[in-house]
């Protein structure tokens, strides 16, 4: 039982010393007010576009794949009437067919190059990043005097003449 007084006397003491604390609020002269800064970098996108000529066809036609298939039919069947033997008329009908493609090919190429081309002003554009630098205000480093003592901290405004102090009154124990 004895343990359990102290305890208790303890937990009232404690209880009894943050109720006799009082906490008030004063004013404070301020002595020097600096504003801090600290230097950051800003990137800003922009559109930059320009215009570029561009070579277009005047008369866009789909290009069909008929002479390069008729070719091939044509190389193969060549090569095979060409051949004496079961095993010379496919090599004959491969070897047609393949410089037959090639041919049909070289016909198209040769038709699209022939083709009236004129060129058309387009607008091109893409996002660029401008980069600098700039101070930015983070806080400010104030001096007050309160009580015949000098006090420095750290905040986010300009307090002015004059900044506010919470006062904190507590008996010792």
């Amino acid at each position: 039982m004895n343990r359990m007084h102290w305890v208790i006397g303890g937990l009232a003491a404690m209880v009894t010393a943050q109720v006799s604390a009082e906490t008030s609020y004063v004013y404070a002269d301020v002595l020097e007010s600096t504003p801090l800064y600290r230097l950051v970098e800003i990137e800003v996108p922009r559109e930059q576009c320009w215009e570029e000529e561009v070579a277009v066809d005047n008369y866009p036609r789909r290009q069909s794949n008929t002479p390069v298939v008729v070719s091939t039919i044509i190389g193969g069947a060549i090569g095979n009437a060409l051949g004496h033997k079961k095993s010379n008329q496919r090599v004959g009908a491969v070897l047609g067919a393949v410089l037959g493609h090639s041919i049909g090919r070289d016909i198209m190429r040769q038709n699209s190059g022939s083709a009236v081309r004129g060129y058309e002003v387009v607008q091109r554009c893409e996002t660029a990043y401008e980069r600098h630098q700039e101070e930015r205000l983070v806080g400010y480093e104030v001096t007050y005097l309160y009580n015949g003592q000098q006090y420095n901290v750290r905040i986010d405004s300009d307090p002015g003449e004059q900044i506010q102090v919470r006062v904190n009154i507590q008996p010792v124990l």
